[in-house]
């Protein structure tokens, strides 16, 4: 079994042995890496309170995505509050040139956010921006020429903030300025937002700042003299003349000069932290050399552990306990999604990249929930074209020997220098003799299911039973990612996909069993009929939907028939640790019960057999009595066993009782179903759901591409947002919801779920 690799989280590097008092985001272990430079807090100090910050921060994954989805306990109010109080002397001068940036997208609440952001979306619309790809690529190309021959470049300079810029002034319909200075005026817009300048460099910046603004104002009122131009701003021009009581005139100046710096700075950033990311791991840049249909993959997990965006804030509106830590009303937070987006509750193998992650998007880089950023989408176009150049072009690219420099601030990073150099023999100059190579159609909304699908050969195939057969999978090139115990992956078994939990203790290879239900639905049939060693299969994964604590110090593990799979892996977890455990087998017969011999060679003392043919039968009322802190008790198996388990453990506190299930326990007659209507919020557009269709048909049949694999509520691929719902408006129906969640009323699976009675829903989508 491959685990998680935690060593950067396992010593602690503050001084005081405590992230609370010597936390510093602006030293340079932040700057290089923020996601690891966390690493230690998240484990130990997942909310702590940053002396030197005035703020608290926030690292775990599912407490920053609580922050961004909960919007009124957590305003963006603050997003862009100066971090550092400027000094009388900046104030003045920033006064002296009017400066008023005020609302803008990123730092207003609702409603006036999601009326504004409706307002203002239709040029971000992935029909739009398909068209934007040629103009993109022209431009790619043409500052690549300017140096390709040269053997080596600093890509920053030569390539990667110059193009969105340019990009950016081409999507915002705005006349294209001096590049130098407008570069100048977006640092000191960073610095001044998030950065901690000293009492001198503060003057400066608010010059800088405040001549950025009345730039702003000018291009403006250049802009309305021909309003009925292409670009987002001439849109939101007369996107005002309709709706002139949602997006103001001070609205417009504002986002005029915050959609400069968010068009541009944001993906110059990310891009460069992509290719210096990727030549970094070598066999990854030569994957995607090899098979540029991947790069929308690469670009998601750049996102995930070396993104642009760090960190936003936001402010408490009221007394509230997030992860446990309880917040009074007007405390400032600083959620480090750079941390979340490495938490390995959430991602297997965090620290990776992982070309074939399932659940990559689901990365917080670009926010989350209604907040979420408007033009991830132009910025994912511009990185894949981008990648594609570079890879096609430059196959030998690799860094030059250099220290890198950054910005000092909490959440925008990339460095100021990226300086690499290639082989003469590269297809450097693009000659009309060396055409170009077609790449695949640029990918919006990150990489679907068949861009995430590895293909597997089958090593060996083993009989563990009469009707299980164990299956030894190894890549078709490159590492396997790591995998936490619990973990499963999906099949395609002909028609159909099926899940199945890893099981082996291989790094480079994985290992399923499959047992054939006779009554099944087909998948295990097509399995055992058609694989054999040799054979290729496809595969996606692994994902983690088991609940498993890996902080316990005790696990119970209960396992029925084949839902000895997981339970294996989790046996094999606990022994390897250290810690107590007991694993309570249970079978009709012995030569029936897969992985015996196993079991009583690696885990004899541990092994309590549970055989109905002889007379022995689980006894939960004895087992349930066990209960001390520190326990989980983990199971899976037939519905029957889980539905016993969890009935008979039910005076055990939350969380302490977990079970893996691969068929869905929710089922419900169809007869009961209700129609109902949703809005999405984002368009304002309201659909109607019969009582015949799912939420997530409904939606696709409207136009709207939804993530969906098993389509049975037990993947987790589709869920959705739901905005100012209350817990007893949805009918969760699914298998993988926490309680957390569910209680929350934030989230659906639109596959199986619905409201409740008939509410109406607003999806945040």
């Amino acid at each position: 079994m491959t685990t998680t690799n935690t060593t950067a989280a396992s010593a602690c590097p503050y001084s005081s042995g405590s992230a609370s008092k010597d936390f510093d985001p602006f030293e340079m272990d932040y700057q290089l890496n923020p996601g690891e430079a966390c690493a230690w807090a998240r484990e130990n100090e997942p909310i702590f309170y940053s002396e030197k910050l005035g703020y608290w921060v926030v690292t775990r994954f599912d407490d920053v995505q609580e922050v961004f989805r909960d919007q009124s306990t957590y305003s963006a109010s603050v997003a862009l509050e100066k971090l550092t109080p400027a000094t009388p002397e900046a104030q003045e001068i920033l006064e002296a040139k009017g400066y008023g940036m005020r609302r803008t997208l990123v730092n207003e609440d609702e409603p006036a956010h999601t009326a504004r952001r409706r307002a203002l979306a239709g040029p971000f619309d992935v029909a739009h921006l398909d068209g934007e790809e040629e103009m993109v690529r022209e431009l790619v190309t043409g500052y690549i020429d300017r140096f390709a021959a040269d053997g080596r470049a600093d890509l920053v300079n030569s390539l990667l903030w110059e193009v969105p810029l340019t990009v950016a002034f081409h999507f915002l319909g705005v006349p294209e300025h001096d590049m130098d200075m407008l570069r100048r005026y977006s640092v000191a817009h960073t610095v001044n937002t998030w950065g901690r300048p000293s009492p001198e460099q503060q003057e400066e910046i608010a010059e800088n700042v405040g001549n950025f603004w009345n730039l702003a104002g000018d291009i403006l009122a250049e802009l309305r003299e021909t309003p009925d131009a292409p670009g987002w701003m001439p849109y939101s021009i007369r996107a005002q003349q309709e709706q002139p009581e949602v997006v103001t005139d001070s609205y417009l100046h504002s986002i005029m000069m915050a959609g400069i710096v968010a068009a541009h700075e944001t993906t110059a950033h990310s891009a460069s932290n992509a290719i210096k990311l990727l030549l970094e791991n070598r066999s990854v840049w030569e994957e995607l050399v090899r098979r540029p249909e991947l790069i929308p993959n690469a670009i998601e997990e750049c996102l995930r552990l070396s993104g642009g965006v760090a960190a936003w804030r936001r402010i408490t509106t009221r007394p509230t306990v997030l992860g446990g830590q309880r917040l009074d009303e007007g405390e400032r937070l600083l959620i480090v999604s750079a941390a979340a987006n490495r938490d390995p509750r959430h991602f297997n193998d965090p620290d990776v990249i992982d070309l074939y992650r399932d659940n990559s998007t689901d990365h917080l880089t670009f926010g989350f929930g209604s907040h979420q950023c408007l033009g991830k989408n132009l910025a994912r176009l511009e990185l894949q074209v981008i990648l594609q150049e570079l890879t096609s072009r430059f196959p030998s690219m690799r860094l030059v020997d250099q220290e890198f420099e950054f910005v000092p601030n909490t959440s925008f990073r990339g460095p100021e220098h990226l300086w690499v150099e290639w082989d003469a023999d590269t297809r450097a100059a693009g000659t009309a003799e060396d055409a170009p190579p077609e790449f695949p159609g640029i990918v919006f909304n990150g990489p679907g299911k068949d861009l995430r699908t590895r293909t597997m050969t089958v090593e060996k195939v083993r009989p563990l039973t009469p009707h299980v057969m164990g299956i030894r999978l190894v890549p078709d090139g490159g590492p396997l990612p790591g995998w936490q115990p619990g973990a499963h992956v999906e099949i395609d078994a002909g028609d159909v996909s099926r899940r199945y939990s890893l099981c082996g203790s291989s790094s480079d290879a994985w290992e399923i069993a499959v047992a054939r239900e006779p009554d099944g639905r087909g998948g295990s049939r097509w399995i055992h009929e058609n694989v054999v060693a040799g054979a290729t299969v496809r595969v996606r994964g692994p994902r983690q939907n088991f609940a498993v604590d890996p902080d316990v110090d005790r696990r119970i593990l209960i396992a029925g028939g084949i839902g000895i799979t997981p339970i294996l892996a989790l046996a094999d977890d606990a022994k390897a640790r250290g810690i107590d455990y007991t694993v309570h087998y249970c079978g009709p017969e012995r030569d029936r019960m897969a992985y015996l011999d196993r079991l009583r060679d690696d885990h004899g003392d541990h092994l309590v057999l549970h055989v109905s043919g002889e007379g022995t039968r689980l006894d939960l009322p004895g087992i349930v009595e066990e209960y001390r802190a520190g326990t989980q008790v983990c199971t899976c198996g037939p519905d029957r066993l889980t539905d016993a388990v969890l009935e008979a453990f039910s005076s055990w506190p939350e969380g302490t009782v977990t079970r893996e299930s691969f068929q869905s326990t929710s089922a419900v007659d169809p007869s009961s179903n209700e129609p109902f209507e949703v809005t999405v919020n984002s368009t304002g557009q309201v659909l109607d759901v019969p009582a015949g269709q799912t939420l997530l048909e409904t939606l696709e049949t409207s136009g709207f591409d939804v993530d969906a694999d098993c389509r049975e509520g037990l993947c987790g691929t589709c869920v959705l947002g739901v905005v100012d719902a209350a817990p007893e408006d949805i009918d969760h129906r699914d298998d993988v919801l926490s309680a957390r969640e569910r209680q929350s009323g934030a989230v659906v699976m639109p596959c199986v779920s619905r409201s409740c009675a008939g509410k109406p829903l607003t999806l945040d989508l």
